[in-house]
């Protein structure tokens, strides 16, 4: 069985037009994607993803007063003036309910803005990865893993994220792997069957790369450990370009 899907090691190593027509999956582990994932699961009524941060506090100025918290960071801390910063633990059912999130990050909400031209844009990140596997292996569209990097770099977290999807895309569709010739997907494929044979190397390389370092050394063990937790959620948030929200 034949079934197109590539890796994205970088937003910069596609161009927007590459994925129209496809379903994109927008891969931030550390700590974009948890994070969207926590917080509409915890019932916030929608998350706006913006660019920049004047972007984000002009949706809260055009909205009702008291219904738009403002979320993200900038160098992984809390960006002045927000109330929330990017840590998945701090979007909890009391916080968020029912408010819209404008949400900014150094990485995933650009990568996401950059694949809006996808017929389908959704969200995924190891804690709702067999939902996002399920969706994929119900749309035979051609499947683009986009994964934010940090700065500009390659990252070991979102590189094994995009191969778990891909063994469990294989091993829900039957899709025949050897049909697979797209290098980036080698590599994160590759990346992901090496890094997992114990949740010992898993943890470790989690907190080795240079993602998972940023982390470490901001002091986010706690972060990093959530966002390796394999399918705690049954939810695949999903980006509607005609609304510029995800929900």
């Amino acid at each position: 069985m034949y079934r197109e899907v590539k890796v994205h090691l970088l937003p910069a190593l596609f161009e927007p037009e590459d994925v129209r027509g496809g379903i994109a999956v927008i891969i931030d582990v550390l700590r974009a994607s948890t994070t969207i994932v926590h917080a509409l699961d915890n019932g916030a009524k929608c998350v706006i993803p913006c660019g920049e941060v004047d972007e984000a506090h002009r949706i809260a100025r055009t909205r009702p007063a008291g219904s738009v918290l403002l979320g993200g960071e900038r160098e992984g801390t809390l960006i002045d003036g927000f109330d929330l910063d990017n840590n998945p633990f701090a979007y909890t059912a009391s916080v968020v309910q029912g408010k819209t999130i404008a949400f900014t990050t150094s990485n995933g909400t650009r990568a996401l803005l950059r694949a809006a031209a996808a017929d389908r844009v959704l969200i995924g990140s190891f804690v709702n990865l067999q939902a996002v596997v399920n969706v994929l292996a119900s749309d035979p569209r051609p499947v683009h893993l986009v994964c934010a990097g940090t700065k500009g770099k390659i990252t070991v977290e979102d590189s094994l994220c995009a191969g778990a999807i891909v063994d469990r895309v294989l091993s829900a569709t039957g899709a025949d792997e050897a049909t697979w010739t797209d290098d980036q997907l080698r590599l994160a494929l590759d990346l992901y069957r090496r890094e997992t044979v114990t949740a010992e190397t898993f943890r470790r390389a989690m907190r080795s790369g240079y993602g998972g370092r940023n982390c470490v050394r901001l002091g986010f063990d706690d972060q990093i450990e959530r966002a390796a937790t394999f399918d705690l959620f049954a939810i695949v948030p999903e980006y509607t370009a005609a609304t510029k929200t995800i929900q």
